[in-house]
């Protein structure tokens, strides 16, 4: 009997304590749904979060803007370089010759020119002249007519008086001499007329050309010295851009380009990836997406620093359609084997410079997003 009394007394004290632990779990459980309410009300109803999201930047393609073998590569894969920095020279020994050839042409323009206002001159004093030659063959027109007409008088008192016998035959011979000859200075004198008035007119018409080549504008601003101008410009250009800048400050990608390569106009040398003006696009939920509005604050954390290290931001936009629908082969749910897939829909979060500044990101990392939807 002293022995069931022994064995009946633990029974109590072990009840007591599984009392306890349920008692205590019962608590715990009970704080951490009370817990987990407050959070969903206070603060979980008031963000939307994912870490379905990734840093991007608007990444420079460096292309060439003229063709050429490759005499210089400045720069390294992984290079942090400044906005205008030199990256790749491409041989100039063919743009040099160009900008010298156009050089010689502006000056043979501009000589050209020269000579249009020197002829102007010149041709003004050949109309001048023809003026002076129109006057004199019109001065000798009047003297052949005066000539012809003194020539008619005497040939017909010659006439007149050869009837009587007064006047021999000779003398009337040269008489009509006299005014056959007035008749062919007249007809003379009247086509050097007509000739004078012809160069006259001519003389003109060459001063005429050359004045619409020169009319209105200086030298400087011919047409043919600025056309001469503007293939010198372009030569000078082409020089120029056979030094590579780069078009942006940021870390040098995907270098493709070695010395003695020769490029071509358009061809994909590198790319610079812009570590201060990054942005981040955040997959979220199409059922999380009802009350995210542009504007709202963003707080982010990168898989790269650590949650310690917080970035912020805010929202800059929403895309125009998923994932999906901008995918090469886009889902076809038209067909009868259709199960509903909850969509993604890409929201562009632009992050504060200053924090970029501190902790600079890269293109393509993860990050966790968390968007205030209360604001």
């Amino acid at each position: 009997m002293a022995d069931t009394a022994a064995s009946a007394k633990p029974a109590p004290a072990a009840n007591g304590r599984r009392r306890q632990l349920l008692t205590g779990l019962a608590v715990v459980v009970a704080v951490g749904v009370v817990l987990w309410i407050l959070y969903a009300v206070l603060i979980g109803g008031k963000h939307v979060e994912t870490d379905n999201a990734y840093v991007g930047a608007d990444t420079a393609q460096v292309t060439p803007l003229v063709s050429g073998p490759v005499a210089k590569v400045l720069v390294s894969e992984t290079q942090i370089v400044q906005a205008g920095q030199p990256l790749v020279v491409i041989d100039d020994a063919d743009a040099q010759i160009a900008v010298l050839s156009a050089q010689a042409a502006l000056g043979q323009a501009q000589r050209k020119v020269q000579g249009y206002f020197a002829s102007d001159a010149a041709l003004a004093g050949q109309v001048q002249a023809r003026d002076a030659d129109i006057a004199s063959a019109s001065a000798a027109l009047a003297g052949a007519q005066a000539n012809l007409e003194q020539a008619r008088v005497e040939l017909s008192r010659r006439k007149a008086l050869s009837q009587s016998g007064a006047v021999s035959g000779e003398e009337l011979t040269t008489a009509q001499s006299r005014f056959t000859n007035a008749q062919s200075a007249l007809a003379e004198a009247r086509a050097a007329q007509s000739q004078a008035q012809a160069t006259r007119s001519a003389a003109i018409g060459s001063r005429g050309v050359n004045t619409a080549l020169i009319s209105g504008l200086p030298a400087g601003k011919n047409p043919e010295v600025v056309a001469a101008e503007a293939r010198l410009a372009g030569a000078q250009l082409a020089l120029t851009r056979t030094v590579l800048r780069a078009p942006i400050a940021g870390v040098v990608s995907k270098k493709s380009v070695q010395v003695g390569q020769q490029v071509q106009v358009g061809a994909p040398l590198m790319a610079i990836v812009p570590t201060t003006t990054a942005y981040v696009d955040a997959n979220f939920k199409e059922v999380q997406l009802d009350k995210v509005a542009i504007g709202q604050p963003v707080t982010l954390t990168s898989d790269l620093y650590g949650r310690h290290v917080k970035f912020h931001g805010k929202v800059v936009g929403l895309s125009g359609g998923t994932g999906s629908a901008f995918s090469l082969i886009p889902a076809q749910n038209a067909s009868g084997n259709w199960i509903k897939v909850v969509q993604r829909l890409p929201v562009r979060i632009a992050l504060d410079p200053a924090d970029l500044k501190a902790h600079p990101l890269r293109v393509g990392l993860s990050m966790k997003v968390a968007i205030d939807i209360s604001k």
